[in-house]
């Protein structure tokens, strides 16, 4: 992990940092099993652990984030310039919560809907070669 996300990852509160990991190991996961995509650059984008496809550029940053302002939830972020939220709102209205065009919104007190969260993953770390 990066010297500075782990940092960052340390300041969780207890029940959060899990959940963060989790999520951190599911963008790892994803990124290995989908072509094209190569290794990730881990890093601090606006304070938030960012995901970074910066070898091969094939997909925009994905960063995620708990905060204390919003206690229940941690989000999944992507450049609010992209089409991505637009097309998961689409794909996963019954599924996901969405925050305007910018994030997925996943409740910290039930499990992670892995398999859509996968597929939006996927297409977030693809973004540039599917355009």
């Amino acid at each position: 992990m990066n010297k500075l996300v782990e940092q960052k990852f340390n300041k969780y509160p207890e029940h959060i940092r899990p959940l963060m990991e989790e999520l951190r190991s599911l963008i790892f996961k994803i990124a290995k099993q989908t072509t094209g995509v190569g290794e990730l650059e881990e890093t601090l984008k606006w304070g938030e652990p960012a995901y970074l496809t910066s070898k091969t550029k094939s997909g925009t940053t994905v960063r995620i984030d708990w905060k204390p302002k919003h206690p229940e939830q941690i989000g999944l972020y992507v450049s609010c310039q992209s089409t991505l939220v637009g097309t998961w709102r689409t794909m996963f209205r019954d599924v996901l919560q969405f925050e305007g065009n910018r994030a997925i919104i996943l409740p910290t007190d039930k499990p992670f809907p892995v398999s859509p969260l996968s597929v939006c993953i996927k297409m977030a770390l693809r973004y540039h070669l599917e355009k």
